[in-house]
């Protein structure tokens, strides 16, 4: 008798799709344009290579530039922080491209399941298909893989299309290639650890050496420069834990990114928020079981003030979230 495999049902929670909207309507007004060509270093694949792409075909799919110029979204922008209660960006922040999003959400609310949503919704509405999440950590960056894996039937029937997605790994760079082929959603996870070394063009590590030089294994290319043709969109999960603006910085010269997207429950750097479910609004919305208030003193002469801070306490996972 078989296993059968174990299927998951999600249910998606008003406040996912809140957030996944606000992402999007940032680029009200871009035109959708769907399988965005060039023409792809294939480089020099010997014949007797097994790969999963067509070697042959030297056409490749990227993001298309926005069209919206940086007024636009700016308006874009500030229509939604005024709906949403959020105080107005002065300005378009832009480290990481065209624009930098944050998006703040309690931890255990299902920030993950949130960005795999949005990047279906931008591909529908935009046709954008080439995205990077950024992991802090190794533990992080399996549990991405994770949630992709067992999201993959759901956003199936929500899409009728599937994203592939892997790991970024020096030792098999064919898959390089597979992302840039490929007109459908693309999904590479990297964690921080794992390249922060590699984005050095000086270093001397080994992954330095595999990124920035010409591999014979990889056809005579370099490996950045296949990334880079994809203009991806850089999600970072957890920013706050990668090293600041040195990280950012190395992303943007580096990855030539379309934007950023930023989820986090504590961002440490300020970009142009458009989301935010704190604490308070995680336990209204029954999403957490009970928060705990702190407070301090402020000493005024003979007055003495007393303000609350909140803090989360045993986060619950809702039905159809990922936890983080």
């Amino acid at each position: 008798m078989g296993i059968r495999a174990m299927k998951f049902n999600f249910k998606i929670q008003p406040f996912q799709t809140e957030a996944t909207e606000n992402i999007v309507r940032v680029f009200n007004g871009q035109y959708k344009q769907d399988r965005i060509s060039y023409r792809r270093d294939s480089g020099f694949v010997e014949a007797d290579e097994k790969t999963m792409f067509d070697a042959d075909d030297e056409t490749g799919y990227h993001n298309a530039a926005i069209e919206i110029d940086d007024a636009g979204l700016l308006k874009n922008v500030r229509e939604i922080q005024a709906e949403s209660n959020i105080k107005l960006s002065p300005a378009l922040v832009k480290e990481l491209g065209a624009v930098s999003l944050d998006v703040e959400m309690e931890t255990g609310t299902g920030k993950t399941y949130v960005y795999i949503k949005t990047m279906f919704e931008l591909h529908k509405r935009y046709g954008w298909s080439k995205y990077i999440v950024v992991a802090p950590s190794i533990a992080i960056r399996e549990g991405v893989k994770k949630s992709f894996e067992i999201t993959q039937e759901h956003f199936m029937d929500l899409y009728g299309s599937k994203a592939r997605f892997f790991v970024y790994n020096s030792g098999n760079l064919h898959q390089l290639d597979e992302f840039s082929q490929s007109s459908g959603i693309n999904v590479m996870i990297i964690n921080i650890q794992a390249f922060a070394t590699s984005l050095k063009e000086d270093g001397r590590s080994k992954e330095s050496r595999i990124i920035y030089s010409k591999r014979d294994e990889f056809g005579s290319r370099r490996p950045i420069d296949v990334i880079k043709a994809n203009r991806p969109i850089i999600i970072l999960d957890e920013p706050q834990k990668m090293g600041g603006l040195a990280t950012q910085n190395a992303l943007k010269n580096n990855f030539n990114p379309l934007f950023s997207l930023n989820y986090s429950a504590t961002h440490k750097s300020a970009h142009n928020l458009v989301y935010v479910l704190d604490a308070l609004d995680a336990f209204q919305k029954k999403l957490v079981k009970k928060i705990e208030v702190k407070g301090f003193e402020i000493k005024c002469e003979s007055q003495v003030i007393m303000s609350p801070l909140r803090t989360t306490r045993e986060n619950v996972t809702p039905r159809g979230s990922l936890g983080g």
